[in-house]
């Protein structure tokens, strides 16, 4: 496991300031971990050290998030938006999806980090919150629909893709057509052929339903 945090985040999770903190975990064959840690360890010869207790702290909050209700409550909205990447793309769409984020009316916080590594890329999992301008629910809808916009734009623009493991479903199936281009009809096709009743997953992944328009809140 290979995490990268932004400052935003490291502060806010492990309470220190202006470092983009770098949690790795490790488990398997003795040999293969000291391999893997020594690439990392000759990787960050220049990077200052962190309590090394971090990781463990980890392990055991990573689950925790401030109730939703509480947010509601206090007129917040929030999400998270995970998307994936070359290694050469991810500077550029994480600068420019956070730029965008903090550009969008209403946004109070917005942050990211990697969390997923792979060797030609990995994932980018972005964080945002914003009070909405307009009030009650259409506005926070709009805030919602803007804030996801701005995430996806920056990913396209760099050649990134629009989900890596949370999938497409119905939140994302407005970027599909734009996002695969000419390749959209092929897969409609396919999707045709293999359910001609159209009773797998109708709606999802912007395809055509013969149920009715599929809910794009």
């Amino acid at each position: 496991m290979l995490r990268l945090y932004d400052s935003t985040e490291s502060t806010r999770s492990f309470q220190v300031d202006d470092v983009s903190a770098l949690i790795v975990i490790d488990e398997g064959d003795p040999a293969l971990i000291d391999a893997v840690m020594g690439v990392v360890g000759k990787e960050c010869e220049a990077a200052v050290a962190l309590d090394p207790g971090l990781p463990g702290r980890w392990l055991d909050h990573r689950n925790e998030v401030p109730p939703i209700e509480s947010l509601v409550r206090a007129g917040i909205v929030a999400d998270t938006v995970e998307i994936a990447g070359s290694w050469k793309a991810l500077p550029r769409i994480y600068e420019s999806a956070v730029e965008a984020l903090m550009a969008v009316a209403g946004t109070i916080a917005a942050s990211a980090h990697q969390s997923h590594a792979y060797i030609d890329g990995g994932c980018l999992y972005f964080t945002f919150a914003g009070r909405p301008p307009d009030g009650g629910h259409s506005g926070a809808e709009a805030y919602y629909r803007r804030a996801f916009d701005a995430v996806m734009t920056a990913t396209t623009d760099a050649g990134g893709a629009v989900s890596h493991h949370h999938g497409i479903g119905l939140n994302r199936a407005r970027y599909m057509r734009d996002y695969l281009g000419p390749a959209f009809a092929v897969l409609a096709a396919t999707k045709r052929a293999l359910d001609p009743r159209g009773i797998l997953n109708p709606g999802k992944l912007g395809l055509p339903s013969s149920f009715g328009e599929a809910w794009e809140g």
